[in-house]
């Protein structure tokens, strides 16, 4: 169809109304600037993953009542957002010739006192019950704290408390980056090893490759995947992307050897860790495949070894402050892991204690009680990974890195994690989430993930996502935002439908914004966007208000066939040449992701089609690079020789760019051509459990990694 938007018929309907009223698109735009409406079936499974009853027109009717209704009903939204240094006002509903009265309480306890109350927004009254309902103001002065606090509301008899979140209007840049870049790596921790891990890169090789990586190439930061916490047994879930939980960490992770009490083991003990260190070390050396469940048996015998070792006087205070400090959000995933260990894996069948059991059934109180060592030792791994991972990131910082991790925040959480288990009212039910169709995933994605109910994100003042935000700052210097459209808005997929017929559901984005602002104001931190894909224009321009930066990645950087210079990215992004989705750039221009995709069928085309566009779009790629001066065209002449000169070349590219970051990816730098994801797959190639290799395929270890010769001349050309 040629029409842009929707008609003015269409929008009449009941039903477009009702989807728009509560932020569900009923039509979009794709990134190949193609048109689409919504099917009704759609929209009506979505509604309904919303608790949004719109099967019949009665139905319809009926719920587009109920929620205006109840927005004009409650004095105050149970959510506001102010920005610091701006005068700001929020709306109050109050029976016509009634004045308000509003205070506020700050978020260390102290009043803040009486607020002045104003006109509302001129818009008509409402009638609630043969009442009319007008609306007034309340007024925020400009110099109200940063924080999260409290807005109380009285109209008459009637009171309501609001969270109200004040945040500053941006994320200051780091000073090095005002008047030039900060560089760094990109790293998959897992698949890098070092002689004394446990056949899978972990938290004390973390800590090691960012000492290293600021000793001997002068980095300023390490760009890893996610660190979400994962299952307590194997099989482990290889996707770092499908945590079962994004409030914790993956406790996998965790150096045996690292912990305070290793050092005070009997001899007895410490010989049986050795032992069971043995059996895993030997995978350090496989260059094919990394295996997370051999590491993970041999490792948890250690780790309990250790636990039930005891702690002295000090450890254990420390270790009840945290559980203390923790609170019911530990209780949730610590159970979780209990139940998973007793009980066997979620499998989302309806007699799986998953499905059968809550948090508050008596079975769950009786597992508790039958097994308080099992559940403690959850609660204790959980606390000793959050105590490696800050001490890497201390580390990192001593050694003089500016940012030091810049950890990855996954979109959500698996369907049958503990996230979704204890508090199912944080998500929608009968959807998830993923992405429509693009010129990179022609069938569109389904990353399985229920999406967060952005009803219960506002009814909650956003403490779910606050909670995430704030411990990931605690261990780290930058957070990276994984499909940060999706703070905009997510593509959900009804259950039972293609990924290619799903809509978008829009979230408050300048409250979620907000957040990371204060958050990283708080940190002295760095917020990154990863926003590539389809993404509206004004995105954008959203993240660089807010002192966000976005991804400039070269390989997308191009527009109708033609690449674009470096010179002419936006300032405001990190710039990289790839992403964990690509390739590295020797397996990119070796054409391996045209070969992957027709080996596993992901191909909506003739194969031809397809590799005619990627040869286009390789030949644009080395008129660019020849056009600005970054390679020799006689290098041309035989591209498989002259590789390494053209993957230099795309790095010298990043260094005309104003972005205030650059990262290097530590695969590049040693000639890997394997692809560590590949997505619209699972198990039909081995995503996230590639190690690192050299072109040749020989394991790269993270003993002599940062002494490797292409990773020094890839690292002198990112130090200008």
């Amino acid at each position: 169809m040629n029409e842009r938007t929707e008609s003015a018929e269409r929008l009449a309907r009941p039903l477009i109304r009702l989807a728009r009223l509560v932020g569900v698109a009923t039509s979009y735009v794709g990134m190949s600037d193609d048109y689409h409406e919504i099917e009704d079936d759609v929209l009506v499974a979505v509604l309904a993953a919303l608790g949004i009853d719109a099967s019949s027109d009665a139905a319809i009717v009926a719920s587009t009542r109920r929620i205006l209704d109840e927005r004009h009903g409650r004095l105050v939204s149970p959510t506001v957002l102010h920005i610091a240094g701006r005068e700001d006002r929020v709306l109050v509903n109050t029976p016509i010739l009634s004045v308000p009265k509003a205070s506020l309480t700050l978020e260390n306890g102290e009043e803040y006192g009486k607020l002045e109350v104003g006109a509302g927004d001129g818009s008509q009254a409402y009638v609630i019950n043969d009442k009319f309902i007008a609306t007034a103001s309340v007024i925020l002065p400009a110099d109200l704290p940063t924080g999260y606090h409290t807005l109380h509301v009285q109209v008459g008899s009637r009171r309501q408390d609001a969270t109200l979140i004040s945040a500053p209007a941006q994320i200051d840049v780091l000073d090095e980056m005002k008047g030039g870049h900060l560089w760094g790596w990109m790293a998959q921790l897992y698949s890098i090893r070092s002689s004394e891990s446990w056949g899978v890169g972990d938290y004390e090789d973390l800590k090691r490759m960012l000492v290293d990586a600021k000793s001997k190439t002068g980095a300023d930061f390490i760009l890893v995947n996610p660190l979400h916490a994962a299952e307590p047994v194997s099989p482990l879930t290889p996707s770092p992307y499908l945590p079962v939980s994004r409030r914790f960490v993956n406790f996998t992770y965790i150096r045996p050897e690292s912990i305070e009490e290793y050092g005070r083991l009997s001899e007895t003990v410490a010989a049986k860790i050795r032992e069971l260190h043995a059996q895993v070390e030997p995978l350090n050396g496989d260059a094919q495949l990394i295996d997370r469940d051999a590491m993970w048996r041999a490792k948890m015998g250690a780790l309990w070894l250790i636990f039930k070792s005891g702690r002295n006087s000090e450890r254990q205070a420390a270790f009840d402050a945290y559980k203390q400090e923790q609170g019911d959000e530990l209780e949730s995933y610590a159970t979780w892991c209990l139940c998973y260990d007793k009980w066997g894996a979620p499998n989302g069948k309806d007699d799986n204690w998953e499905k059968t059991f809550t948090k508050d059934s008596p079975e769950i109180k009786a597992l508790r009680e039958q097994y308080p060592d099992t559940l403690d030792f959850y609660r204790w791994l959980e606390w000793v990974a959050v105590e490696q991972l800050e001490d890497a990131q201390r580390a990192a910082r001593k050694a003089g890195m500016r940012i030091g991790v810049m950890s990855d925040m996954a979109v959500g959480v698996h369907p049958l994690g503990s996230d979704v288990w204890w508090n199912p009212e944080r998500f929608a039910k009968g959807a998830t989430v993923g992405a429509p169709p693009d010129m990179f995933n022609q069938q569109g994605q389904n990353w399985s993930q229920p999406p967060l109910s952005p009803l219960d994100l506002e009814n909650t003042g956003y403490r779910t996502y606050r909670d995430m935000v704030h411990g990931m700052f605690r261990q780290a210097g930058a957070v990276r935002i994984d499909h940060i459209l999706g703070l905009f808005r997510l593509w959900w997929i009804p259950d039972g439908k293609s990924a290619t017929d799903g809509t978008y559901v829009h979230y408050d984005s300048n409250i979620m914004l907000g957040i990371l602002a204060l958050e990283a104001q708080r940190a002295g931190g760095v917020v990154v966007g990863e926003d590539l894909g389809v993404v509206p224009s004004y995105v954008a321009d959203s993240l660089s208000e807010h002192g966000i930066l976005g991804c400039a990645v070269e390989w997308f950087e191009q527009f109708n066939g033609t690449f674009r210079a470096p010179a002419d990215w936006r300032p405001y992004a990190l710039a990289s040449v790839n992403t964990h989705d690509l390739p590295p750039v020797a397996g990119y221009l070796e054409y391996e992701h045209v070969k992957l995709r027709e080996q596993l069928g992901l191909l909506t085309g003739p194969k031809e089609d397809f590799e005619k566009s990627a040869q286009a779009e390789h030949k644009a790629m080395m008129e660019m690079l020849v056009k600005n001066g970054y390679l020799d065209p006689a290098l041309l002449a035989d591209e498989q020789a002259n590789e390494w000169q053209i993957i230099e070349a795309m790095y010298r590219a990043l260094q005309d760019s104003p972005c205030k970051l650059l990262a290097a990816s530590i695969t590049d730098a040693v000639g890997e051509k394997r692809a560590q994801n590949q997505p619209g797959t699972n198990n039909e190639y081995p995503n996230w459990r590639i190690p690192l290799a050299d072109g040749d395929g020989n394991v790269v270890s993270l003993d002599a990694l940062f002494d490797n010769a292409k990773l020094q001349q890839l690292t002198a050309i990112m130090r200008g």
